[in-house]
């Protein structure tokens, strides 16, 4: 299979592609600098309207995970419209470079997140559910729209709604663990608030699922069936670190820290289910967080 990948450098992006490569597939990465473009690469910088339609054509897939991270800095109005225009814009302009070539990829999965749900308390949440309230939710339910186009021309599109990636090596379990080491971790807010997670190996397994799966379409959620609390998360952690977790960081502390970002990352509570996942015969390597979480910290 030849693929075409976006975001092929960041957390996700790099380790499919290292698992595309290492299965025998062929890898085109989507960049923006034409410095960077070359035998594994083709350009497309969306800002700048530049797309290298010839150097798309012949292509079995393409997996679309560029967008500005969402975490960090507070969201100011230059930055919410940055993470907005990155995701649906960047979706837009690339399901249309994908319409006009002659020979389409058969397959598009294309990243979106659980934030399309908003923050819904312990309601469990599958892929039939509607939107959320907010500003995650409106870009997410903008996001998955911009893809509309690609599947009017004939592609399987799939929209991933992923939930927090579990890793060592970046994204926000990255973020804690220096304060979970050193012992000052521990929960956010009421801590009563659902983290629906997947670990990254079981994400690059679950796109290569999407990729081949043909009874996949539309809405999946990317996310391991058993979600937590953020309470329970704070507790399995430091237990595995062997370390204290009774620190707390008041919802009212977390707000004057970060903003409506605390809302929305924070303290929303999102109890995601991997519906489709399931009836798809996908089988989860790391389904419960204990056993996410050891391999992944080397415990």
């Amino acid at each position: 299979m030849r693929v075409l990948v976006s975001g092929s450098t960041g957390l996700v992006g790099s380790a499919l592609v290292r698992d595309l490569a290492g299965g025998g597939h062929g890898v085109t990465r989507l960049v923006r600098s034409s410095s960077e473009a070359g035998r594994d690469g083709v350009r497309w910088d969306p800002e700048a309207g530049a797309v290298d339609l010839e150097g798309m054509e012949g292509h079995d897939a393409v997996v679309h995970l560029a967008g500005e991270n969402i975490a960090g800095a507070r969201w100011t109005p230059g930055r919410k419209a940055r993470i907005r225009d990155s995701r649906v814009g960047g979706t837009r302009q690339l399901c249309d470079a994908l319409q006009r070539l002659d020979r389409p990829p058969a397959v598009m999965v294309c990243a979106s997140a659980t934030g399309y749900y908003g923050d819904r308390g312990p309601e469990v949440l599958r892929e039939e559910s509607p939107p959320g309230k907010g500003f995650l939710a409106d870009v997410c339910r903008e996001w998955e729209a911009a893809t509309e186009g690609a599947a009017r021309k004939g592609l399987r599109v799939v929209n991933l709604r992923i939930g927090m990636v579990l890793s060592a090596e970046g994204g926000a379990l990255a973020k804690m663990l220096p304060a979970f080491r050193a012992g000052a971790g521990g929960r956010i807010g009421s801590g009563e608030q659902y983290m629906s997670w997947i670990a990254l190996p079981d994400l690059v397994g679950v796109i290569r699922h999407a990729l081949s799966s043909a009874s996949l379409q539309g809405p999946v959620n990317a996310v391991a069936p058993h979600p937590v609390t953020n309470r329970e998360f704070t507790k399995t952690l430091g237990r595995i670190l062997g370390r204290p977790t009774v620190a707390l960081l008041p919802a009212f502390a977390a707000r004057l820290l970060f903003g409506e970002m605390a809302d929305e990352l924070l303290l929303a509570s999102t109890r995601a289910a991997p519906a489709k996942l399931l009836a798809s015969g996908y089988r989860f390597a790391f389904p419960e967080l204990e056993t996410a979480l050891r391999p992944l910290l080397g415990k």
